[in-house]
């Protein structure tokens, strides 16, 4: 563990920074008194990833994204778009 004092660590602090993300702790210290640590961080743990952990607040009985029809396309009528006026010729619009 390096000990630093305050002038080192304010003049070089982005290279003290690199030190402490390869692992290495830093001491910070005032004159021959430590006053501070410099540590790497350690990410949060995420949660596992459980599939299907969400299923249970479903109501019974309603479907799902794997359920047949889901992923079919959507027709004109279910987008809400009329007869397009350039494709459809004059006469054949409902």
């Amino acid at each position: 563990m390096a000990t630093v004092t305050i002038h080192e660590a304010k003049t070089h602090l982005s290279r003290l920074l690199a030190r402490v993300e390869a692992g290495e702790e830093i001491v910070i210290a005032r004159g021959s008194t430590e006053i501070a640590k410099l540590v790497p961080l350690t990410p949060p743990a995420r949660p596992q990833r459980i599939p299907g952990r969400l299923a249970h607040e479903r109501p019974p009985g309603s479907p799902g994204i794997t359920d047949a029809g889901f992923w079919d396309p959507l027709t004109n009528e279910e987008m809400g778009l009329g007869p397009d006026p350039l494709l459809d010729p004059p006469g054949t619009q409902p």
